[in-house]
């Protein structure tokens, strides 16, 4: 069974995470760009974050059989700090480098003005440099910031099928599918969905346009909610084709 996990924050993870994850059939990653717990308070301390993604970690994960790539962005939670603003003006040049498959993560965190500023500003680079975006739901007032989500991007001209609309859940997963962006759903403990709560869900939407990350990071997480879906979709009875779509 290959596995592909598009949402997973590697930097965070041991060695002994990508070992576990080769095993189990993961072959490719995708890290989005996020908040790393401690607040930043410079350009070149994102600079220096952008450089890892794109380089270090690669290689890393190379190591250990696993492709890698990137989205770079200016998270929501520190979109609102005045002095990270500048890392508008530095996304250029890494949206060019090979290894960026989609800007991003953006989006909402608290649904502040700032938080406007900063999501259309990166849809526009999105439309600019011709790439998908990764987009950030917020953890509250769910259903509203999913809202106001959709109807930016609709604002910002990028077309539907090149967005990612994340961190979805029972309660907003039917706005965005009317909507054409792509559906992406973290399995995470505690805070997100379960694997039993995804294949229902996959039940009721079908599987055209969904996506499924483990999100796995610094928390309470595990980087292989991923092959635990798809163990979940095979005993729901679905093939190992609809496992790869």
């Amino acid at each position: 069974m290959r596995i592909f996990d598009p949402h997973i924050h590697m930097t965070s993870r041991t060695t002994d995470d990508y070992r576990r994850m080769h095993a189990a059939g993961v072959r490719a990653v995708v890290e989005p760009s996020f908040w790393l717990g401690q607040p930043r308070t410079n350009v070149g301390s994102f600079c220096d974050y952008f450089d890892a993604l794109l380089g270090w970690e690669p290689f890393r994960a190379s190591q250990y059989g696993i492709a890698h790539h990137a989205t770079i962005g200016l998270n929501p939670k520190e979109a609102n700090d005045p002095r990270c603003r500048e890392v508008l003006e530095v996304l250029p040049r890494y949206l060019a480098k090979d290894r960026v498959v989609a800007v991003g993560e953006l989006g909402y965190d608290s649904m502040t003005p700032e938080e406007d500023d900063v999501f259309a500003a990166q849809l526009a680079l999105a439309v600019e440099h011709e790439l998908p975006a990764l987009v950030h739901t917020p953890h509250r007032d769910k259903l509203a910031g999913t809202r106001r989500t959709l109807d930016v991007v609709r604002e910002s001209g990028l077309a539907a099928g090149a967005v990612l609309v994340d961190h979805l859940n029972e309660m907003t997963v039917d706005v965005v599918a009317e909507s054409g962006c792509w559906m992406g759903f973290s399995v995470y403990p505690d805070t997100k969905m379960d694997e039993h709560r995804m294949v229902e869900i996959l039940r009721r939407h079908g599987l055209e346009r969904m996506i499924v990350n483990s999100a796995a990071d610094w928390g309470n997480s595990d980087p292989l909610k991923t092959v635990r879906v798809a163990e979940a979709m095979l005993d729901a009875g679905y093939t190992a084709d609809d496992v790869d779509r």
